[in-house]
Parts: C-alpha cells; structure tokens; sequence
C-alpha cells in the first residue's frame, strides 16, 4: 500500500510501540504534524521549548525503560536539542530524536531554518541519520530503534526533510535489523567469568562497585543476589542508585566526590573491586593514581571502549550486565562447597566496612535554620520512598543523592554524565507521562529550576501533577560552595538577587503554589502538596550557605575527605 513520508512515520511508531510523543512545531514538521492527528493511540505532548521535549524523552525513557521519542522542528528547533541529546548520550538513555529539514534541494544552500543537525550532533549520538529518499524511511527508524535500545543504549537522531515527508512509496516495514558493523555482545567470555570467579575466591576485601548499567539491563535482582551469596558490600555511583535498595545491609552508600565515608574507604582498602556497568569516571574515582591503590580489577560493561578507558583493569568481561551476573549467580551456586573457606575468611572486612558505616554516617547539624537534607529526609518518609524522584544539577542534586534512599532502580532520574541544569523538570513530567498514577517529585534549586521552568506551561495543559521542590538558598550552591572553599568567598555571578516569587509564578501558569520558611512547616505542607492532584511548585526557603558533605576536593583521592 502507497503511503506518505508522514504517514510512513506514524505506522512506523506505532508498530514500534510507541504511546506518547514529545514535540515542538513547525514549518518542516507540517506534514508530520498533520498525519499524527489521525492517530489518537499517539498522545503528543507538546512542550514549550525542544530542549525540554528531548528531557521529557529521557526521563519517560529511564523511568519506564522504553525508548523515549521526540520530534521538532528544523534550524533552531533542532539546535536547541543537542543539550538534551549530549545528556542522554553521556548517560546511555535509549530515545530517538527526529528533526524535520528543509527539502533535500535546499540542504547546503543556507536556506531559512537549515541546520546541518546531523554533523552538529554525530559527537552526541549513538548514531544520526538524514533521510535522502522516502523509499529508506521506514528502514532507517527500524534501525534508529533498535540502535537506541541495543548493546549500551543511547541517542539516535533521524533527520527528514520535508519533501521525504510528503513523498509517497509503498510501505513495507522491515521485520529485522542487519547492520555488519554493529554487532552487540551480550553474553560474557565464561572463561573470564569463571576466572573472575576464581579472583573472588582468592579475595579477602571485595566490593562490588556498581552503576548505571545494573538499571539499564534490568539486573538488579541479580545483583542483589550475587552479593548476598558471597557477602559482598556493594557501592554505587549516582547513575548506580536504586540498583541495590538504600537500607540493604550490604549497601555502603554513593561512592565519589560526594560519597560516603564507608563506601570511599572500601574502595581505597579493597583488595578486589568488581566493577558492573559502570565506566570509572571521574566523580567517582578521585585521584587515578590513588584509586584502589591495593586492588586487582574486575570489570565487566558491555561496551568494550569503556573497559581499561580510565582505570587500567585486571580481567574485563565485555557483555550485558544482567547476563553476566545471572551466569556468576550459577557457577557460585554450583561451587558452593569451594567458597566456604572465602566465606570464614571475610568476616573481618564486613565488621570493618559496618564500622565504618556506623562511625561515620552521613549527617547534618539541626541549629534551627531550614536544613534542605531535613527537607529530602521529609520528602522519603511522607512518599514511603516510592516515589519517582528527579533532580536538577547541584547540591539539591547531591543532598538527594545522599539522603533519600531510593528503594528500587529507576526511581531517580538525574544527569550523571553532563551534569545539565534544567533537566530535573522536563525529565518528570516525562515520568509523569509513563506512570500517571504515580508520585513524581522533582528535587530544584532555585536556579536550576529557572532553566527550563517555562514546562510549567506543559504540566499545567496536559495535567501532569509533578511536584517541584525548590531548595531556594539564593544562591548557585555548588558553585557558591566551591568559590566558599576554594576561593576566599569570592562570590562572582552565584548570589541570585533577582529570582522570582515561585509561588506568583506557579498561580500565573495556573499550577499551585507553596512557600515553606520553617522547619515546622515541612510535613503539613509537603503532605498537602503530595496529595492535591496538580501540578505544584513548592518554594523552600533553606539556609543559605550550607553546604554538601562529605566532599573529596577536585584532583584529591577518595581517602582525602572533607568530613564537614
């Protein structure tokens, strides 16, 4: 049957699962836009800027695990997704971004709204495509698919000129992918496994150092069991957390910059890391001459560029997380008379690491003044930690990191990698559209909030009842901390002198709006915020100049900690 570019696009969607589209018009998406009306099983939520439709992908893509979809515009709707694409690119979240062009005559010919997007994002992708003949669309967005969620996920860009939009051919959509040069590995080398077994057996001080991979393939019943098996602690990097729950007794928190004390001492005293889906970076590994000084390193990832890419490494094991770990689970399971001598002999390392943890628990001092660790602890207790929980970029980001314990993997979306302010925002309203039943709360400082706070406007239209809790010290805090560290309370361009009321703003876009100045208030505002049923910005007026600890200063190791 002869079909449209446009109407090529939507039966391609649909064939793909696709349930909810994250877009922006205008002129180059015209005939997409048109042949998406017809189809109400689409439901297009459209945003109010393309950085934030990209956002609101990647957090419908890490919190339900789906491929996460956007479409906008061309020229400068497309150059305003390359933030959001770098984002999801550095933290290998699985969504397909499709920008319309001008017709294929005009590309190269400087035309109204022309952007070269595929050159200016093929450093941000996993892959990028322009669509040249209507007759290749429904073949490229089978591969922008399978390419996004396959081996370590990522962004894949698909860039369709208007006139392969309005062409016509016959529609037939590929059943299968063949791409020569790309060729996932997801199962493990059994004999580096087994090696790897082998090492475990001979250690006395393992740690399981853990990240984003273990939530990427769905591995953390694995790993819980693996580390129950052989009484292993077990670390996470931000991107790690949930992947373990908070208050398992082998979990010894966040390692890294901002890590706990007993989870950044394991590591400086182990004598074996296993690293799992986790790429060594260098928030968490400090100094790289004095990571695990005394460690042999096992890691397994499946992307083969990321093993020995920063931290030199003992046994690598290239393969999808979940597979490995179910295979590790199976040999200790068979060899379980051979590891009860590893089992007397690491009694004393588990006493040490609980030491630890009790000795130096993350903490906080209460004198009075609005402390915004006491508003997160809040915020775990009246949601039972089940909510969705979001952060901006910062200390709110940290203190979250620190003090909610997320119970369960994809329940805190954050950007790990890129670091990118604004994103907390758009990233639970895609949530919101994934689970629309469930509590989704964004954790904000006052001026990351600011960067993409126009999605308010999307929240309200779409009845989305994302909760924004906004640590408003008037400050850029982390910037401000490092300048108070660092640089003799220079503060230069981090005092926000001119932020807006919050609670004016949430009643101009029709949401609703709160103010807390005391500690008193925290609970009954919180409890009545969590349960109104809209969209609600809640303003918290905490102590200006406090400050994320632990710290580990830039270019120190893991055992050089500020403790307060």
């Amino acid at each position: 049957m002869k079909k449209t570019g446009a109407q090529i696009f939507v039966e391609a969607l649909k064939i793909e699962g696709v349930e909810n589209i994250f877009c922006y018009p205008g002129g180059a998406t015209l005939n997409i836009t048109d042949a998406l009306t017809d189809h109400s099983e689409i439901h297009q939520i459209v945003v109010r800027h393309e950085q934030g439709a990209v956002h609101a992908s990647d957090g419908y893509a890490r919190a339900s695990g789906k491929v996460g979809v956007s479409l906008v515009t061309s020229g400068p709707g497309a150059t305003n997704t390359v933030t959001g694409i770098a984002t999801a690119y550095m933290d290998s979240i699985p969504i397909v971004i499709f920008t319309c062009q001008v017709n294929t005559m005009l590309i190269g010919n400087d035309a109204f709204q022309e952007a070269d997007i595929v050159g200016i994002t093929r450093p941000c992708t996993k892959h990028s495509y322009l669509v040249k003949d209507v007759k290749d669309l429904a073949r490229i967005i089978k591969e922008a698919f399978y390419i996004a969620r396959s081996g370590r996920p990522g962004p894949v860009l698909v860039d369709i000129p208007k006139d392969v939009s309005s062409g016509i051919c016959d529609f037939k959509y590929p059943e299968k992918v063949n791409i020569r040069s790309y060729q996932p590995t997801y199962n493990g080398h059994l004999g580096q496994i087994k090696k790897a077994i082998k090492q475990i057996a001979a250690s006395k001080k393992p740690v399981l150092y853990t990240g984003g991979g273990i939530i990427t393939s769905g591995a953390s019943a694995e790993l819980v069991k693996f580390a129950e098996q052989l009484s292993i602690p077990v670390v996470n990097t931000l991107m790690g957390l949930g992947g373990v729950p908070g208050g398992h007794k082998l979990f010894l928190g966040m390692l890294g910059m901002h890590g706990t004390y007993a989870a950044n001492m394991a590591i400086t005293s182990s004598d074996l890391i296993i690293a799992i889906g986790a790429r060594f970076d260098d928030r968490a590994t400090g100094k790289v001459d004095e990571f695990a000084p005394h460690a042999k390193i096992i890691h397994v990832d499946i992307d083969p560029t990321s093993i020995s890419k920063n931290i030199k490494v003992d046994i690598p094991i290239v393969g999808d997380s979940r597979s490995v770990l179910k295979k590790m689970v199976e040999i200790v399971e068979a060899e379980k008379e051979e590891f009860k001598a590893y089992k007397a002999s690491i009694g004393p390392w588990l006493n040490e690491t609980e030491q630890w943890k009790k000795n130096f628990p993350l903490t906080y001092v209460r004198n009075g003044t609005l402390k915004p660790q006491y508003v997160i602890e809040k915020v775990f207790e009246l949601t039972d930690g089940k909510a969705i929980i979001a952060t901006e970029v910062g200390q709110n980001q940290m203190w979250t990191a620190q003090f909610f314990k997320f119970l369960k993997p994809r329940t805190l979306l954050t950007s790990g990698g890129l670091g990118t302010m604004g994103f907390g925002f758009p990233a639970a309203i895609g949530a919101q559209v994934a689970f629309p039943k469930s509590l989704v709360v964004d954790i904000a400082g006052d001026g990351s909030i600011q960067m993409n706070i126009q999605e308010l406007g999307t929240a309200v239209q779409f009845n989305l009842p994302v909760k924004v809790v906004i640590l408003n010290n008037g400050y850029l805090g982390m910037v401000r901390q490092w300048q108070e560290l660092f640089y003799e309370k220079r503060y230069t361009w981090t005092c926000l002198e001119c932020a807006p009321d919050f609670v004016k703003l949430a009643d101009a876009y029709g949401a609703a709006g709160y103010r807390i100045e005391s500690e008193d208030e925290v609970e009954s505002v919180l409890r009545e915020a969590f349960h109104n049923g809209r969209p609600t910005l809640i303003d918290v007026k905490v102590n200006p100049e406090e400050s994320v600890y632990p710290m580990v200063p830039a270019g120190a190791s893991l055992k050089e900690m500020l403790l307060v």
